[in-house]
């Protein structure tokens, strides 16, 4: 990733003028003697990049120096920040935008630099939907990609237990775990649906003025944690091994897993804790509990351990 850094280095003596290394290495995240040596490729690579001594001093580039990264269109400034994911990108009809803005990159920056993109693509690759998951983009994707950009009203037919009309003005687009969702307004509240049950979009022509000061991530991390928190309606009492323990987080939702780890009691003779584990519903629970296997042991409810036990019985039968 030292290319990306360099180029930000560089971006940030464009705009801020003059800079120490201990500003630029703040700034980077980075040590000062790595703020030195990038320093140093970068004039070996023609960047006349120009240390001033004294108080006042620091990096700054000669004569007014700057990159060449000129000529880009509204759509391409945009895609600019999700040329890191081409797959997303493409899905909501913005491939070549963004296939554009790499090229003018790349041909902006210095001939010792242009390797960094194909270095880095050889080596990194953000793959974001899961495994398994159907490869085709939802139908109306694109549609309400260009809703989102354009800040477009929308009238949204939407499948939940039939069909129902919803008038949105669509905030941004997440994509969680290969599944797309759309944040929208709907009257005065914020909400999110998945892209998949949308069956129809339209655009009224309007336009809509977005609320000042919201931050899609941080809405959907506080939804998204609120939504588990909802989901985690029961809980149940259970003993883990040692190797139970280590694998709780694979086999349950994570803030299930800290709640229960925390929770734990002090270890047995064999190494054993007791806990209550957050679950969705007792039916959800039997699978967990089944993904174990020998490594946790259900207490309460009796209902759970009696379905636990039988599955023991079956899988004995089975396997004798």
């Amino acid at each position: 990733m030292r290319a990306a850094r360099l180029i930000n280095l560089v971006l940030l003596l464009q705009s801020r003028g003059t800079m120490t290394a201990a500003e630029l290495a703040a700034e980077l995240e980075v040590s000062e003697r790595t703020v030195y040596r990038d320093v140093l490729a970068l004039s070996a690579a023609g960047v006349p990049v120009y240390a001033e001594q004294g108080r006042s001093g620091g990096y700054r580039l000669v004569g007014g120096y700057r990159t060449r990264l000129t000529g880009l269109n509204r759509d391409e400034a945009e895609a600019l920040f999700l040329a890191g994911l081409p797959g997303p990108a493409r899905d909501m009809g913005l491939g070549e935008p963004v296939r554009s803005v790499r090229r003018k990159m790349l041909a902006a920056l210095p001939a010792g630099l242009r390797e960094a993109s194909e270095r880095a693509g050889q080596r990194f690759h953000l793959d974001a939907p899961g495994w398994f998951d159907d490869t085709e983009p939802p139908e109306h994707l694109a549609a309400l990609a260009r809703a989102v950009w354009q800040d477009r009203v929308l009238t949204m037919r939407y499948r939940r237990d039939g069909e129902v009309t919803r008038t949105v003005a669509p905030y941004g687009l997440v994509l969680k775990n290969g599944v797309w969702y759309l944040v929208g307004r709907v009257g005065g509240d914020l909400r999110s649906y998945r892209v998949d049950r949308i069956a129809g979009v339209e655009e009224d022509g309007a336009s809509f003025v977005r609320e000042t000061g919201f931050d899609l991530p941080s809405f959907w991390a506080e939804r998204a944690a609120e939504f588990v928190r909802r989901m985690l309606r029961e809980t149940i009492t259970i003993r883990l091994s040692p190797h139970g323990r280590r694998i709780l987080r694979y086999v349950v939702e994570p803030p299930a897993a800290r709640e229960a780890l925390d929770a734990a009691g002090e270890p047995d003779p064999d190494g054993w804790v007791r806990t209550r584990l957050p679950v969705e519903s007792i039916d959800v629970a039997y699978t967990y509990l089944l993904r174990f296997g020998p490594e946790a042991e259900v207490l309460e409810p009796p209902a759970l351990r009696a379905r636990l036990t039988e599955a023991a019985r079956r899988l004995g039968d089975l396997y004798r």
